[in-house]
């Protein structure tokens, strides 16, 4: 005996169910609508367009631009000015640290210590560096790091110690920037422009008789050269002061000779001629009173 048909409403549930099976072997696990879609009713009203040729109301007009308030005048300050004036003002070398350490430049934000000098104060030689390095900025004095120390073992060699109690055979050293730059990037034109007033003043109250210019940042810096170090080092310059022009003997950076040992030769003949120079004024004989 077969089977009766089944009724036309479990016909249709079993069709659905077969579909929908169907779509779940597919890999379908969710609806795309809120609401299944009613393909059997009627589309909506499509909207009425406007007539071109129909006379258009008239619209109002917009708003007019509010117009942009100017912001109140602010006077600029002029920092080169207060810098100049500042490092005129300091009449010791503590006087000058204290005024180095109010000038305002990001240098300071970055930085851990400001780096002023070391060694022997109103030494004959003084050294000008470009900047602090890492180790600098961490004890906060110059030439301390690996640079530094190289440049303690060359001077030495001729006869000149960083702490000696001989004035006449030690020195003193600085360098044109106070603070660290980031990353120890090479100073900027604007900021060796605000320090260097500070330099030309920590040069009067040092008052060395000779100047011996760390690299190419300090020698173009003070002799105003266009010229780069490798046209500048291994002759003498002379840098004009408040009391007359200064012996100055640009050489390399000890940092480049670390980078470039070959380089060391030209700095060997440069040691040679400030050696002589100092040996010079020895043999100078004293006027009689």
């Amino acid at each position: 005996m077969t089977p009766a048909p089944p009724e036309p409403a479990e016909a249709e549930t079993a069709a659905l169910l077969a579909a929908l099976r169907l779509q779940l072997d597919w890999g379908a696990d969710e609806a795309l609508a809120e609401a299944p879609l009613d393909r059997l009713a009627a589309p909506p009203p499509r909207p009425v367009e406007a007539d071109p040729a129909a006379p258009q109301a008239p619209q109002p007009p917009p708003p007019p631009a509010a117009r942009p308030r100017r912001a109140p005048a602010v006077a600029v300050p002029l920092p080169l000015a207060a810098a100049a004036s500042l490092a005129a003002g300091a009449q010791s070398l503590e006087a000058l640290r204290e005024a180095m350490a109010q000038v305002d430049t990001p240098l300071r934000e970055t930085a851990t210590n400001l780096v002023f000098a070391d060694g022997r104060p109103g030494a004959p030689l003084m050294l000008l560096g470009e900047a602090p390095g890492a180790d600098e900025d961490r004890q906060g004095k110059p030439f301390v790091g690996q640079s530094g120390q190289l440049l303690d073992r060359m001077l030495a060699s001729i006869g000149l110690d960083r702490h000696g109690e001989d004035a006449h055979n030690s020195f003193y050293i600085s360098n044109i920037l106070p603070w660290r730059p980031p990353g120890n990037r090479t100073p900027t034109d604007a900021e060796i422009t605000l320090f260097l007033p500070f330099v030309l003043r920590h040069i009067a109250l040092a008052r060395p008789k000779r100047l011996v210019l760390l690299g190419g940042v300090a020698a173009k810096s003070l002799l105003r050269a266009r010229d780069g170090i490798t046209r500048l080092r291994g002759r003498w310059h002379e840098l004009p002061t408040e009391s007359g022009p200064l012996p100055a003997l640009p050489t390399w950076h000890p940092a480049y000779l670390l980078r470039n040992p070959a380089a060391k030769r030209e700095s060997w003949a440069d040691l040679i001629l400030l050696r002589r120079s100092i040996e010079a004024e020895k043999d100078v004989p004293v006027s009689p009173q």
